[in-house]
């Protein structure tokens, strides 16, 4: 997801419809298996359904804010159309081969008893897309459906329920259960039951097979089956069917009772393909998910967020939960945003949009990729920039991957024109999701504790509901430049200008009556006390989250061993003053080592990369003996097939020079 939202031009469909669904899964199988990686696009009905975008997006957010506040007011909001496009590198031809997929989504019901699913739509996301040409009958009429693995189990017991009880003692033919069952016919419905009995007669009597009845209510249908299997239960078989206005009616047909049995096999059979048509959609995420591959998409968050909560199961309330249900559906993710927002992209990409960052990349010094796009399936020309389907952003997504990828190989001694999507070089960049709007946390880390700044120069404001932003720049005017975060009507984040006045405008505010001014660190003292009053505690003194979603999706291919080892408890997320990092440094010393680089003699290079294709430090993490970066394990394995071995620690003088960061922040394990 990226921002604004997008449709697919009239006429644009690959791979909508139940019908065109069940062609497709299997090619898009194959695809997600033989891919190098796979990037995706979701277009939502809207974005938040209380506070306006810049409050649901405030600057000075925590992770477990922002996310409890995506989860709160984003999730009721369906994603009706997904877009995928996988991608395989061919050596011999230095392309790379895509394969695009485009999906209308929708929970359509396909019995009584599925899922009725209820969703909201954000009248200003449905007039852009409206706009845009977007068919709204395609998506409600031939959208694809879904279940999660919760709903589908729970649809699977019933149906082996009822064939239980059909090939049990209970009669083959439909009789209605206590609940159910009328104890005599209304004055106002015999005349309608002795019209069914008169035709019941004459079908015994004549040589016809079946009679069709006009379609009518639900009482009525019971009547009808209580009234046959009292009295003309033998030789006949009774069901409900539904014809294309989706009307109910009930078809009477004569039979033995082999034909009988035949009858109800099919049946049964109809049931069970109707039930795997309705787990539908699933199945992509369920095979993406099976794969292990690298998923790629751009400003992610909410992609991933909404995925998981439709096709998978509710998203947990803890952030923490939530990470660890993703690294078992997703075990890697890269987002191209957080890419081209840091070193060393940032300083020669200023616009990160996907348009625009599209653009970019096809300039020097980058280069674009050649792709080739076989037969019967969706090829996309850039060139007309389709910025309105999920399967065209998905696919000049990871065009942006590919070029930003091949970019970081000049950073290699001799430098490579291609960069594996296995390549240890991309592995700082791995599971850390963009956070749109934070001005100091630019990434949610999937894999572990997020930053903690100690913003020591923020202020938390409680004010009465009247005040405006006027209003504080007033209180704060003897403070020089201020910036307002607000948080609600009656509260917001203050920022000053130095963190010396932090003291003062506490002190002034002492005696005052109409509003409150406490320091940051005293605002999230005062949240996490009572967090943690609601929290159930383990026997070893840690947080106990009953969350179970993780453990339910092992069973239908949602587990990856190597993507966390959760028994092992998250260190303290580090703050910028113990890391000694300034986060507002612009990150200075990209240029310096990109010189060392072109000038050395290529081994001051070999310290800044390792091997021909090493991880470098791209996010200013510290790379232990064998590569691997911290919260990673010896013996887990980073990229799916291969095992990551310790290399011996290089003896020259040179391996031992420690080049600066290229992105200075603080470390992440």
């Amino acid at each position: 997801m990226h921002m604004g939202f997008r449709a697919p031009p009239a006429g644009r469909a690959a791979g909508s419809g139940s019908a065109h669904f069940k062609e497709a899964l299997p090619r898009l199988c194959e695809a997600v298996e033989e891919a190098d990686f796979i990037a995706i696009d979701g277009e939502f009905t809207g974005i938040s359904d209380g506070p306006s975008v810049s409050a649901l997006t405030n600057g000075l957010d925590t992770p477990e804010e922002r996310y409890c506040k995506l989860r709160k007011h984003s999730m009721n909001f369906l994603l009706f159309q997904f877009g995928l496009c996988t991608f395989k590198y061919d050596q011999n031809q230095s392309i790379y081969i895509t394969k695009a997929f485009n999906f209308y989504v929708f929970p359509k019901p396909f019995n009584r008893t599925s899922p009725d699913i209820k969703f909201i739509c954000q009248s200003s996301s449905i007039d852009f897309l409206a706009s845009q040409g977007f068919d709204f009958n395609k998506v409600f009429r031939s959208g694809i459906p879904y279940l999660t693995q919760e709903e589908e189990s729970q649809l699977r017991e019933q149906y082996e329920e009822r064939r239980g009880q059909i090939n049990g003692n209970g009669p083959i033919t439909y009789t209605p259960n206590s609940s159910m069952s009328v104890s005599h016919v209304p004055e106002d419905q015999r005349a309608f039951i002795k019209t069914v009995e008169d035709k019941v007669e004459d079908l015994l009597k004549n040589s016809e097979k079946s009679v069709d009845l006009e379609p009518c209510t639900g009482f009525q249908r019971k009547l009808i089956y209580q009234t046959l299997n009292s009295r003309q239960s033998k030789g006949l078989h009774v069901e409900t069917l539904e014809n294309d206005k989706k009307e109910r009616f009930i078809q009477i047909s004569k039979v033995d009772d082999e034909e009988r049995r035949r009858r109800e096999q099919q049946k049964q059979q109809r049931e069970q393909e109707e039930l795997n048509d309705a787990v539908g959609f699933s199945r992509v995420i369920r095979a993406v998910s099976k794969s292990g591959k690298l998923v790629v998409g751009h400003n992610m968050l909410l992609d991933v967020m909404h995925t998981i909560h439709q096709f998978c199961g509710p998203v947990p309330e803890e952030l923490d939960d939530f990470k660890e249900v993703t690294m078992s559906v997703f075990p890697r993710l890269v987002d191209t945003k957080l890419m081209a927002s840091i070193q060393p992209f940032k300083e020669i990409i200023h616009n990160t949009s996907l348009g625009e960052l599209h653009k970019r990349l096809i300039e020097k010094p980058f280069k674009s990729p050649q792709t080739e796009c076989p037969e019967n399936f969706q090829s996309y020309d850039t060139s007309s920039e389709q910025l309105h389907e999920a399967g065209y952003d998905a696919y000049i997504t990871g065009l942006c991957f590919i070029s930003m990828a091949n970019y970081l190989g000049t950073f290699l001694t001799p430098p490579k024109s291609h960069i594996s999507a296995r390549s240890k070089l991309l592995e700082p960049f791995y599971n850390k999701l963009f956070l749109m709007r934070v001005i100091d946390i630019p990434y949610l880390n999937m894999c572990g504790p997020d930053l903690q700044p100690k913003r020591d120069h923020v202020l938390y404001v409680t004010f009465p509901k009247e005040w405006k932003t006027c209003d504080l720049y007033q209180l704060f005017s003897a403070f020089g430049n201020i910036q307002v975060s607000w948080i609600d009507d009656t509260s917001a984040f203050v920022s000053l200008s130095q963190t010396d006045q932090v003291q003062i405008a506490i002190n002034t505010s002492r005696y005052a009556e109409s509003y409150r001014i406490q320091t940051y660190a005293e605002y999230i003292q005062s949240r996490q006390k009572s967090t943690n009053t609601n929290r159930r505690w383990a026997s070893d003194g840690w947080a106990d989250t009953s969350y179970s979603a993780a453990a339910m999706m092992t069973g239908s291919g949602f587990s990856h061993g190597h993507s966390r080892q959760h028994s092992k408890k998250r260190s303290i997320s580090p703050s910028l003053e113990e890391q000694n990092c300034n986060a507002d440094s612009s990150w200075t010393h990209y240029c310096s080592v990109k010189k060392i680089k072109t000038d050395g003699d290529g081994s001051q290079a070999q310290a800044d990369v390792s091997g021909s294709d090493g991880a470098v430090d791209w996010l200013g993490q510290q790379t232990d003996e064998g590569g691997s970066y911290p919260g990673q394990d010896q013996e887990e394995e980073p990229i799916r097939g291969k095992r990551n071995r310790k290399h011996k620690k290089r003896k020259s003088d040179d391996a031992e020079t420690t080049p600066p960061p290229l992105f200075d922040v603080p470390q992440v394990w």
